[in-house]
């Protein structure tokens, strides 16, 4: 078992309910009701899932020791009892990014981009874990899928922090992207 392998398991069950489906470019993924997200392999479909995703964590990549420095001492982990509200965003970028070199997806990531500056802004209120999926197969649907969960209260932040980002040169190589909104069950 690879304890950095997560499933994310849209359908019937789970422990989140999804609150909306957005597509923000690309394919959209089927509607589901809720989300199972569990820290293992899943080696046959449930029943009644509609789709599943697959991502590891990893090593920071594109950061310099400064950056993973500030990430550290802000960072929270997710599951936080007050962090009620989740977002997971699956990404695929486009065949030009992967062509990019290291150090000019470096460059656009951080130098042009800001992307670790402006998720700094909003820690440690919106916390998040990257899954790279392109690890596991180049037939996964998407590079990338980002699990965000913040507190009702912070929603607003959250928008504006994806805003920013969005609005960057980075997102020009994003050919897909899903916005999934979740609440917790129970909550």
């Amino acid at each position: 078992m690879n304890p950095r392998l997560y499933t994310f398991i849209g359908g019937h069950t789970g422990a989140w309910a999804v609150i909306k489906n957005n597509v923000v470019i690309g394919d959209p993924l089927p509607e589901v009701e809720q989300v199972e997200i569990l820290n293992a392999s899943v080696p046959q479909w449930p029943e009644g899932a509609a789709w599943m995703l697959r991502g590891v964590t990893s090593n920071e990549r594109y950061v310099t020791r400064m950056e993973k420095s500030q990430l550290v001492a802000e960072q929270i982990a997710l599951g936080r009892p007050e962090a009620t509200h989740s977002a997971l965003i699956p990404i695929r970028k486009s065949a030009a990014w992967w062509a990019l070199t290291q150090d000019e997806r470096r460059a656009i990531f951080e130098d042009r981009s800001h992307h670790v500056k402006t998720g700094l802004k909003y820690l440690p209120a919106i916390a998040r874990r990257l899954h790279h999926c392109r690890d596991l197969s180049t037939d996964e649907a998407f590079d990338f899928v980002t699990l965000f969960d913040y507190a009702e209260a912070d929603s607003q932040a959250f928008e504006d922090m994806l805003a920013e980002l969005r609005a960057t040169e980075e997102w020009k190589f994003v050919v897909r992207e899903v916005d999934l909104r979740l609440v917790r069950i129970g909550d």
